[in-house]
């Protein structure tokens, strides 16, 4: 594809003065009487058309092999032949610009790998892919086990404590409340210690989540 350079009307030699231009494609001569206002003319021979003046802002001509004018963007790098007959894939020449025209790319989001970690039992610094806090964590120096930020062992703590002192709690109504019953029926032993069991194992674990290790990351990502 070739483009075509700007064009401007060639006065006839005639001397009635009547404005005439070349065309681009068969060099005849065409009449741009009353067409000064256009941006291209058609020539009456071969059919074609040729520029008269300079492209509107932002486009410019390309001619197809078939001899056909196009008209496109000035950015465009790729365009089609309109023609049935032709429907040629024109592939243009990358156009340079300068630094201030040239488009700002967006600053991408950097998603962080992982979470760097300080082991609560060893001091170590670890990587933790979880990428989420309040989670369990082993250390890969000591091989111990530590929650990631404290809040995940205060709520288990919590709930384990409050559900031991239900069960206790609800051990000792049945132990004041069935004392005469459990008497002759031996089973509501069973119940009691049952209930005293859940407490003293909620409680244990309690204990547990109060007592274990905590490890903090170094950096919070959003």
């Amino acid at each position: 594809a070739e483009l075509p350079p700007p064009y401007t009307a060639i006065a006839s030699p005639d001397a009635s003065g009547v404005p005439v231009i070349n065309c681009r494609v068969c060099q005849s001569l065409i009449n741009l009487d009353g067409k000064l206002h256009q941006h291209v003319v058609k020539c009456t021979v071969c059919n074609e058309a040729t520029p008269i003046k300079n492209p509107p802002p932002g486009k410019k001509y390309v001619r197809c092999q078939c001899n056909c004018l196009l008209i496109c963007k000035d950015t465009s790098r790729k365009i089609g032949c309109p023609r049935p007959n032709c429907r040629r894939i024109i592939t243009l020449g990358p156009v340079m610009l300068i630094p201030e025209e040239q488009p700002a790319q967006p600053a991408l989001p950097v998603q962080p790998d992982g979470t760097r970690v300080v082991c609560g039992h060893c001091g170590n610094t670890f990587l933790w892919m979880e990428l989420r806090f309040n989670t369990l964590a082993k250390c890969p120096h000591c091989k111990k086990i530590s929650s990631v930020g404290s809040a995940l062992p205060r709520r288990r703590c919590c709930a384990y404590i409050t559900i031991g002192m239900i069960c206790i709690f609800i051990g000792v109504g049945l132990t004041v409340g069935t004392q005469d019953f459990a008497r002759r029926f031996h089973a509501t032993y069973v119940s009691w210690a049952v209930a005293y069991l859940l407490g003293l194992i909620c409680l244990i674990r309690a204990c547990y989540w109060g007592a274990i290790k905590v490890s903090y990351p170094e950096h919070s990502f959003a």
